[in-house]
């Protein structure tokens, strides 16, 4: 047997004593199927599944260098400890296979490919939201960086913060899975919600193309003056309104005092041939 060869059934049969990142998306995704395959895999019930053939895992493995070098190139940070296998330093049954780690912020690198005409960065980080905390909470950083390269020529970055009630989560989850894998017994999906990913805000956005984008901006510049004026009007009549009033009203125009102290107006309707309360 050739060393490239013992090398690939070595890792093959190492990733059976552990969870990792690419585990993690499986175990809180909703595909059954692929947890019990993922579950017989950790047992040694059947060879892990052959992605040579699939075109854009292997479009991820073959740009994963370009990427890295792409985020460097436009960021200036630099990338270290490219597939380092981290261990989770009391769950040992707990790793990640790192992408890297960015060497100034301490933040976890993961590069992906992802083909154009479904790409969404709110998409994005929720297909990969599960293995981004995972490596986070494997190697205690605060932050991990989504370096997205799509078919279209397009490259996206992405900073994800640690969100502790997701890891929270997740850890149960995978605790839930790997007692199944120790002791045979078939599992089942969570079966519980996740909450939303928080996506850093990082990139300027045009928004000269939307249409909806120039209706409600053409409102805003039409309304702005009048809503200052309003604003002000509010200000000066809460001035006015002597302090122990509960209620104030005249001109068609009732101002009411809450238990609290807040003070909120109400239009009054005048009907025909009489005055306004």
């Amino acid at each position: 047997m050739i060393p490239d060869q013992k090398s690939h059934i070595a890792f093959k049969t190492d990733r059976r004593r552990f969870v990792g990142g690419s585990d993690a998306r499986i175990i809180m995704g909703a595909d059954e199927a692929a947890l019990v395959r993922l579950w017989r895999e950790k047992r040694g019930e059947i060879e892990p599944e052959d992605l040579s053939s699939n075109l854009i895992v292997q479009l991820g493995t073959a740009t994963e260098q370009l990427n890295r070098h792409w985020y460097e190139k436009n960021t200036g940070q630099v990338v270290t400890q490219v597939q380092r296998r981290a261990f989770h330093p009391v769950k040992r049954w707990m790793a990640a296979t790192l992408d890297g780690m960015v060497e100034g912020t301490g933040a976890v690198f993961e590069a992906k490919f992802m083909l154009p005409w479904s790409f969404s960065e709110e998409t994005a980080a929720e297909k990969h939201m599960a293995q981004l905390q995972h490596n986070m909470w494997v190697t205690a950083s605060r932050t991990a960086v989504l370096s997205i390269i799509t078919g279209g020529g397009k490259w996206v970055e992405m900073t994800i913060p640690a969100d502790p009630l997701y890891q929270h989560l997740l850890l149960t989850a995978e605790k839930k899975f790997w007692r199944c894998v120790e002791t045979g017994e078939p599992p089942q999906l969570f079966g519980i919600e996740p909450p939303r990913p928080r996506v850093e805000a990082v990139r300027t956005v045009d928004m000269s193309t939307s249409n909806a984008w120039a209706e409600f901006a053409g409102v805003f510049h039409r309304t702005r003056s009048a809503y200052l004026e309003h604003d002000a009007a509010k200000s000066e009549l809460k001035k006015l309104m002597p302090e122990d009033a509960k209620e104030a009203a005249g001109h068609g125009l009732r101002a009411t005092r809450s238990k609290s102290g807040s003070i909120s107006f109400h239009i009054l309707v005048q009907e025909a041939g009489h005055a306004a309360i």
